[in-house]
């Protein structure tokens, strides 16, 4: 585990136009007791602070290098063009980058797009950063060509931005030292995957208790309402278990024939069927 055992721990880096949200409120579901540190850092830094470990994982942006850094590519950004909403290409839906022929495009140090040829025309000098580019855009002094989750991270009123449709584009990868895949390290993996709670890669699964199988209580239900031979039903009982007990209707007979039998014997001179009784009539 990372850190020390008494007090595990959870260093995150993630840079600029990257939302770690969503993953950071899993973490703090599944692991409440392990604290997650976010780390802010540019794109150049990153992968110096993975490797030094001041950081456990961090999302980075392509190309990466992959000497001593694993990598789980996430996602593919849009390229877009940010600019002032009274230029042209406010416009239209989407732009090529020789649309751009005309205009001065920045190109700031910190750029995370591979430019075979950059478009437009040159900038005197190469703004320090993404955020001074923005800057200049809203002065009127060029466009910028970014990945979408920049321009959003960068929004202002009175800019507005266009997808490039040619334009090379930015690749979001959660990296990681190779030789420092922790225990903590697969536990966000699993949380970036989308693995469950459940997952054999994740957290152990829970067992189920024993001399339970999955699906037996449902099993039970479905046959709750059908009869058996010789047994009750949910419904009521049947000609055989009414039998058993004596309640059928032939039992009820024989049952009665049998105390008739035990308990009502014939007066002593009389034979047959109980008739109109007095003394004898004297003969005239």
């Amino acid at each position: 585990m990372t850190g020390s055992d008494a007090s595990p721990s959870f260093r995150l880096a993630y840079v600029p136009g990257v939302t770690p949200t969503k993953w950071v409120r899993i973490w703090h579901e599944r692991l409440p007791d392990v604290p997650l540190t976010l780390v802010a850092v540019s794109a150049d830094e990153a992968p110096g602070m993975l490797r030094s470990g001041d950081a456990d994982a961090g999302f980075v942006r392509s190309p990466i290098d992959r000497t001593d850094l694993s990598a789980i590519p996430l996602y593919t950004e849009t390229t877009v063009v940010v600019v002032p909403k009274d230029h042209a290409v406010a416009a239209v839906d989407e732009v090529t980058a020789e649309d751009l022929a005309d205009d001065i495009v920045l190109h700031p140090l910190d750029d995370t797009l591979e430019w075979e040829q950059l478009p437009g025309l040159p900038a005197i000098e190469r703004p320090a950063s993404t955020a001074d580019a923005v800057e200049l855009v809203a002065a009127g002094v060029g466009v910028l060509v970014v990945p979408q989750s920049l321009a959003r991270l960068h929004h202002r009123k009175d800019l507005t931005y266009r997808p490039v449709s040619d334009a090379p584009v930015s690749r979001v990868a959660l990296s990681w030292p190779e030789d420092a895949t922790t225990d903590l390290v697969e536990q966000f993996i699993g949380i970036v995957r989308g693995r469950t709670v459940n997952s054999t890669r994740g957290r152990p699964a829970q067992e189920q208790p024993k001399g339970k199988r999955p699906g037996a209580d449902e099993a039970r239900r479905k046959t709750s309402g059908k009869k058996t031979a010789g047994g009750k039903t949910s419904g009521g009982k049947t000609t055989a278990g009414k039998s058993s007990a004596g309640k059928s209707s032939g039992g009820r007979t024989a049952g009665k024939a049998a105390g008739n039998a035990a308990g009502k014997r014939p007066r002593s001179g009389s034979a047959g069927p109980k008739g109109r009784q007095g003394k004898p009539r004297r003969s005239s």
